[in-house]
């Protein structure tokens, strides 16, 4: 984990938008750990700026089974999220803190050989969030271009959103063409539009308690 920011208690707690990394943030790579092969997708330092500003708290919560299968350490994982907040902050942009599961249990080696409680789709990664403050999860979100990111939002009683990059078009129009619903409350085309929506969502809340 790496941690960028005091967060303050709050009674109703703090508002998270957790984010998926790879497909989501960044284009997908096969098993992207070095700096030269990130690549943001289009408008994400843009959204998570919009995200930063309205005073939500951006988490990233990311399987790494690369580590697992030892294609590259835990040093390496954490050497790169710094750079991506380096990449964001050209954008007055920053993620307050990362979370990752180092683990896989078929293909992990030695001690990263577990079933755990933090991979995606479980919610040991978003519980990880939560020791450093209470989260309102009634006004906190899940994003991520796979059914096992938001499955870990709804199972943590958050919403959550599918987006249209990384592998959340094929999952979205598999379930179009099915009638189906594989397991998100909302989908947007990607994390700009959903965090808009967020934003705009937010807004309507907003007049309608004011009134």
């Amino acid at each position: 984990m790496i941690f960028n920011s005091e967060y303050k208690d709050m009674e109703s707690g703090r508002k998270v938008v957790f984010l998926d990394r790879d497909g989501t943030i960044n284009e997908e790579v096969n098993y992207l750990y070095r700096k030269e092969d990130l690549r943001l997708i289009e408008g994400v330092p843009q959204a998570i700026a919009l995200l930063n500003q309205a005073g939500y708290e951006v988490i990233v919560v990311t399987n790494q089974a690369g580590v697992a299968r030892g294609y590259y350490t835990e040093e390496d994982v954490k050497v790169l999220h710094e750079y991506l907040n380096e990449v964001l902050a050209k954008d007055h942009a920053h993620v307050d803190a990362f979370y990752y599961c180092p683990h896989h249990p078929v293909h992990g080696i030695g001690a990263y050989k577990v079933k755990c409680r933090c991979r995606k789709p479980d919610i040991g990664l978003l519980e990880q969030a939560e020791e450093t403050g209470k989260i309102d999860r009634e006004h906190s979100w899940m994003i991520g271009d796979k059914t096992s990111d938001t499955k870990a939002g709804i199972a943590y009683g958050i919403k959550s959103i599918l987006v249209g990059t990384g592998y959340g078009r094929e999952i979205y129009e598999q379930d179009c063409q099915k009638n189906q619903n594989s397991g998100y409350d909302f989908f947007k085309e990607n994390l700009l539009k959903a965090v808009q929506w967020i934003l705009n969502q937010e807004s309507k809340e907003s007049k309608k308690s004011s009134e």
